[in-house]
């Protein structure tokens, strides 16, 4: 029997990409997305590439509470308890605290953080009884240092570092392993139509091949936080 692997966000980006990595090696998958006709573009290409798996997909928007917790019920539906849980959905809105645009904070906090909570809460308790799972909650590196260009995007960042943290010392006894990555500048669709040559970007495969081989170490360690740089710094 094939482990399940939930992911939030996985029709683009980083969230493809984890989906990707994890199907090569033969999990299902169970994932996310605002737009269902990218959900149903990500589902044909994943049953085309790897015939062992299945894929089952939710359209959703994790800003809202009803629809997260309607995903999360979707993921119970499933009766397997996930073996990796994947928290990659965010949102960047660009602005600081004077000036950026009444609400954005509450979107910020909801998609980027209370998500991640709520899933988080719906699925640990199987792990904790198996003794086993893996969580990566996808941060960045504006979780570890404050820049003024998206100043609720930041709190929310650091928030869910915060997060992290936490329920990694109160999994600790149970098994459970959870990590925090950190990725610099990553070349994904939130970057489109900016004049900066894609080679100042990492890729996304690659924070995909780290939350992998992450997950792949014995169960004897855990790498708490994974941060990640372009080679010539952040753009």
């Amino acid at each position: 029997m094939n482990k399940l692997i939930v992911v939030t966000g996985g029709t683009k980006g980083i969230g493809k990409a984890v989906i990707t990595a994890f199907a090569s090696n033969n999990f299902d998958i169970i994932t996310c997305a605002r737009n269902g006709d990218d959900l149903e573009r990500l589902k044909k290409e994943i049953n085309n590439s790897y015939s062992s798996v299945s894929i089952h997909v939710f359209k959703a928007d994790l800003s809202k509470k009803e629809e997260t917790m309607q995903f999360v019920e979707f993921i119970k539906s499933s009766a397997k308890v996930p073996d990796v849980l994947v928290n990659n959905t965010g949102v960047f809105f660009p602005g600081q605290v004077h000036n950026e645009d009444e609400g954005v904070l509450e979107k910020s906090m909801e998609t980027n953080l209370y998500s991640a909570y709520r899933i988080s809460r719906a699925v640990i308790g199987g792990m904790m009884e198996r003794k086993s799972g893996s969580i990566f909650n996808i941060c960045s590196v504006a979780s570890i240092e404050p820049y003024t260009r998206g100043a609720s995007y930041c709190m929310s960042k650091f928030a869910l570092l915060g997060m992290t943290k936490v329920l990694r010392e109160e999994m600790k006894e149970f098994g459970v392993k959870v990590t925090a990555v950190i990725p610099g500048s990553t070349l994904t669709a939130s970057w489109e139509g900016v004049d900066i040559p894609e080679e100042d970007f990492m890729k996304s495969e690659d924070v995909a091949e780290a939350i992998y081989s992450t997950y792949s170490l014995s169960k004897n360690t855990v790498i708490e936080e994974i941060v990640m740089r372009p080679q010539k710094g952040d753009v």
